[in-house]
C-alpha cells in the first residue's frame, strides 16, 4: 500500500480500479483449516478421493473461504485515507460465486472504488466492486459489492 490519500484524493478515485492484490494460494491445508473452523466438512472440500468423482475432478474451496480472503486482499491493495482512526466491515450488497476454486489454485482480487459517502460522526462509507480472479481461468471465482466504513 502506498501513502495515505486525503479524503478529497480518495473521492477522486471513484470509478477507478484502485488496486489488485497479490496472488494467494488456496491449497488443501487452507481448505481443511477453513472446514475445521466452520464445521463445513462437505466431501467436495475435504475428501480428495471422493472429489475426484465430481465434475470438478478435485476438491474445491468453500465459497465463503474465497469470500473471506477478500479481507487479506483488501489489506494488500485498498487505498488508505489520511487520519483514519478505525475501519470496519459494513457488509455486502451482492455476492455471486461464479466458478469453483480448485485446491492448489491461486486467486487475487481486483478492487474498483464505486462510491464514497461521508456520513455523520466522521464516518466515510466506501463501496467497492470486487472481482476475485482464479489464476489461469477465464471465469472469476466471485464478484461482490463490498462496503466498508472508516472513522476519521
Amino acid at each position: 500500500m502506498g501513502r495515505a490519500l486525503t479524503l478529497d484524493e480518495f473521492k477522486a478515485k471513484v470509478g477507478e480500479t484502485v488496486g489488485t492484490s497479490d496472488w494467494i494460494l488456496v491449497d488443501q491445508k487452507r481448505i481443511d483449516r477453513f472446514a475445521e473452523t466452520t464445521g463445513d466438512h462437505q466431501f467436495i472440500h475435504v475428501n480428495p478421493e471422493l472429489a475426484k468423482q465430481t465434475p470438478f475432478g478435485t476438491t474445491i474451496a468453500h465459497g465463503f473461504l474465497t469470500l473471506s480472503l477478500m479481507s487479506l486482499m483488501g489489506y494488500q491493495c485498498m487505498p488508505a485515507i489520511q487520519g483514519v482512526k478505525m475501519g470496519v466491515n459494513y457488509g455486502l450488497n451482492r455476492v455471486r460465486f461464479l466458478a469453483p476454486v480448485k485446491s492448489g489454485k491461486r486467486i487475487r482480487g481486483h478492487f474498483r472504488l464505486a462510491d464514497v459517502t461521508e456520513r455523520t460522526g466522521g464516518a466515510v462509507q466506501s463501496t467497492y466492486e470486487v472481482t476475485v480472479e482464479i489464476e489461469g481461468e477465464e471465469k472469476p471465482a466471485l464478484n461482490a459489492e463490498w462496503i466498508s466504513l472508516v472513522y476519521l
